[in-house]
């Protein structure tokens, strides 16, 4: 249930709101308040959705009460509802951080289509709020080999700039958390990260899902919808397996790389974008070039700045410190004692072809620590790391 505020000093107003609201969706909880005083007392007390702010009012008008939300709940999206001589304060609001602004007499459509993108841009906020929390533990770089030393002294020269990254490696290696230090390390790390995976969505839906779409612009498109770059607007994208992507989409994020420009499925109308794109694929790009399933002039754009994630067979050496990571983190997570591992169990699991890299590695050592003694020893290793 989407909780809404809704300030406005005309009560005829807010009775038409209120029923045009309710109409759309039953599920709107909608709050009413007569002036921007007492809608500034709820705002401090209650956690709502969506706020709807008349711009001229008494005792304290729409400016004054965003001005305020800004600084004591700035993740709240505004839409700002202005008469015929509040245009050119409406604009100052978008500046100053409002979603949209809807103008008096309300149309029903842009009304509705603005509530609903607002609703959906708060949500796709809060999911990366709470994504960026865990950032911190989920996402750390381990290890102190040549090639990871070099890949942290790269995301240290590039994050800092809008360069766009190619990823690549074999699965299991570490390309989203090398896209996650780019975008901590960079000046959008208070932005949103948006995570898009493309092999894991249908082809037919990744344009609807990169770019939204308009309602009607398939079957089960019942309403407009935000995509991810829009989702991403002021942060950073990361298309993981870019190369699953169908050839239609990789040119519609050609023209979005080229005119900071999308096009939501459906529509015709332009919207502005200003996105970093970080891209990662195990594939080889330029065999799919060779193959036509790639477009050349798409890596280009993309292959600014290469970084290739090297195997965990090439970084042996980090192996211990990875098993010393993986057994505190598990054990935190299961709330168990923390296990150690003797030197002759380290050595025969640096011998190992650790085939699915990393994400093979934690694997084993999960289950090393459930199967095995109060100290994890080169039998525990012979026989429950087996490859077979």
């Amino acid at each position: 249930m989407s909780k809404i505020l809704l300030i406005e000093d005309e009560a005829a107003i807010r009775r038409v709101l209120v029923k045009i609201l309710h109409e759309e969706n039953k599920d709107y909880n909608v709050t009413e308040a007569e002036d921007g005083l007492i809608g500034m007392e709820l705002i401090k007390k209650e956690d709502f959705d969506l706020v709807l702010c008349d711009i001229k009012m008494p005792k304290m008008d729409g400016v004054e009460v965003l001005e305020a939300t800004n600084k004591i709940k700035p993740e709240i999206p505004f839409l700002m509802i202005s008469g015929h001589g509040d245009l050119d304060t409406a604009v100052q609001t978008m500046r100053m951080g409002a979603f949209d602004y809807i103008s008096k007499p309300p149309d029903l459509n842009r009304l509705l289509n603005a509530v609903r993108n607002a609703l959906d841009r708060k949500e796709l906020v809060q999911e990366n709020a709470r994504l960026k929390k865990k950032v911190g533990k989920n996402f750390q770089m381990i290890g102190e080999s040549e090639e990871i030393n070099r890949i942290k002294d790269i995301i240290e020269k590039v994050a800092p700039t809008e360069a766009r990254v190619l990823i690549t490696g074999s699965n299991g290696t570490g390309k989203e958390l090398v896209a996650h230090w780019l975008h901590q390390k960079s000046d959008r790390s208070k932005g949103p990260m948006i995570e898009v995976n493309c092999a894991a969505i249908p082809s037919e839906l990744i344009e609807s899902e990169l770019f939204g779409h308009v309602k009607g612009a398939f079957t089960s498109a019942n309403k407009d919808r935000a995509g991810k770059f829009e989702a991403a607007n002021g942060g950073t994208i990361f298309l993981d397996e870019i190369g699953d992507m169908s050839l239609s989409a990789q040119a519609k994020v050609l023209r979005a790389l080229q005119e900071n420009k999308i096009s939501r499925v459906g529509s015709d109308k332009d919207i502005k974008v200003n996105v970093r794109v970080v891209a990662a694929t195990n594939k080889d790009l330029k065999k799919e070039i060779e193959e036509k399933k790639f477009r050349e002039d798409l890596y280009h754009r993309l292959a600014v700045i290469l970084i290739e994630v090297p195997s965990l067979n090439d970084r042996r050496e980090d192996i211990p410190l990875l098993i010393d990571y993986f057994s505190e983190k598990i054990a935190t997570e299961q709330g168990t004692n923390k296990k150690t591992f003797t030197t002759e169990a380290l050595n025969q699991l640096k011998q190992y072809d650790w085939t699915g890299n990393i994400r093979e590695l934690r694997n084993v050592v999960e289950r090393l620590l459930i199967l095995g003694g109060k100290e994890i020893t080169e039998e525990d290793v012979s026989l429950f790391a087996s490859k077979v």
